[in-house]
Order: C-alpha cells, then structure tokens, then sequence
C-alpha cells in the first residue's frame, strides 16, 4: 500500500511540475523502499513477542539455548520477514511505475546492510527493555524507530534541520546511507566513506546492544520477570 501510495503521488507530482520534482521523484522512490529496514526494527522484535506473548520465553531461557544464539536467530527471522516485505514490493513498484529499485547496483549491498544492522541493534536493545519490564514497555517496540526517522533525513538532506540537531543526526548510521544515496542519485559517485562511518557506527551500537541485552536479561533472571510476561 505504501509503494502504491508513493508511487502514484509521485508520478502526480511529476506530471505537474519541472526538472526539481522529477529529480525528487526518482530520489523518494528509492529513499522509500531503502528506508524500509530501518522503519521496521519490529522484524526483529515481532519474533521476540511472540514468545512474550505465549509466555514461552522462561522455557527458552531455561533451555541449553545460550542468549547469542537466540539473537542470532531472531536476526535470521527478522531477514526472512523482511525478504518477505522488501522483495514484493520492489517488484511491485517494477511492475506498476517501471521503476527498477535494483538498477542502483552494488552500493544497493551497502546501503541495506547498514540499515539492517541498524535495526538489529535498535530491535535487540527493544527486545532486553521488554524482558526486563514486562509487556508494559512494548509500546517502545513499534514507537522507537518512527521517533528516530526524521532525524535519519530519509526524505531529505542534513542540510535541511536545525544546525544544533544535524549534530545528532550525524550520529544516527541511517543518516550516512541515505546522504550517500543521495549523493549516488544526485552527482552519480558512490561515497564508500559515508559507507564505512556507518559501518563503524554500527559495529559501536551493536557491541553496545548485545551488552545491554545481556544484562537486561540477568536482571529478568533476578526478578523472576521471564515467567511473569505474557498476553
């Protein structure tokens, strides 16, 4: 519904206006389908809740399963569920607009997977909030990430907030992607500098998650709040 929305907006816009619009067309076209990993850390989360929910998460952590190896497999789960979302809608956005989402290449490798680490490190640090306090903090599960987009400039530049809060965004990975993207789209030069400064970011955020989640989980273990949660 969304690449639908877009995309007939877009052409709206388009059709009815000069050379600016259409070279924000093209960009909200693929800044929307990009953006889409890092609005969604609830791909993550979701699978997380589901064993909140049926009040299963105790048995798991009283299983021989270690704490990594359950995050490893919510990060599995949370690319399948995305394969499901992602891929039918570029097709879709193929097939309606002819618009081809995967003509921006290889940095189409970089740009994701930096989004998808994002989320990850947002979806865990979530996941060890919710475990520790119960389903009372899941509001933070599905609230989180739309809170930090507009500082992530999906839709446009840096430039374009306050000087004090281009600061904050700059410490936001998302924001290196879609700055580069920009750059990729606008100039047509792949800017592996921005690439790699949200990769560190990430790999910083992600360390950090785990850490939290961990000892989110032994103060879970402490107060009894694994066998408490549930629908």
């Amino acid at each position: 519904m969304q690449i639908i929305t877009w995309g007939f907006l877009q052409t709206y816009i388009a059709q009815n206006a000069g050379f600016f619009a259409r070279g924000r067309r093209h960009a909200d076209r693929r800044g929307h389908p990009v953006g889409h990993p890092v609005s969604r850390p609830t791909r993550f989360s979701i699978s997380f809740l589901e064993e909140m929910w049926a009040r299963n998460l105790g048995n798991l952590m009283m299983s021989p399963l270690k704490p990594i190896e359950f995050l490893i497999a919510l990060m599995v789960m949370s690319l399948i569920r995305l394969a499901i979302g992602v891929i039918p809608m570029t097709l879709l956005a193929i097939f309606l607009f002819h618009f081809n989402f995967y003509g921006i290449g290889l940095p189409l490798i970089a740009f994701f997977c930096n989004l998808i680490f994002t989320s990850w490190s947002v979806g865990i640090f979530v996941s060890g909030l919710v475990l520790r306090n119960g389903l009372g903090a899941e509001s933070i599960v599905w609230t989180l990430m739309f809170a930090v987009m507009p500082l992530a400039c999906i839709y446009y530049p840096v430039t374009v907030l306050p000087h004090w809060l281009q600061h904050v965004a700059w410490a936001l990975p998302p924001t290196y992607v879609f700055e580069g993207m920009r750059t990729l789209l606008i100039d047509h030069v792949f800017r592996a500098d921005l690439m790699l400064e949200a990769l560190a970011i990430n790999a910083v955020l992600l360390i950090a998650s785990f850490a939290i989640f961990l000892v989110l989980l032994r103060s879970a273990r402490r107060h009894g709040s694994l066998i408490q949660g549930g629908e």
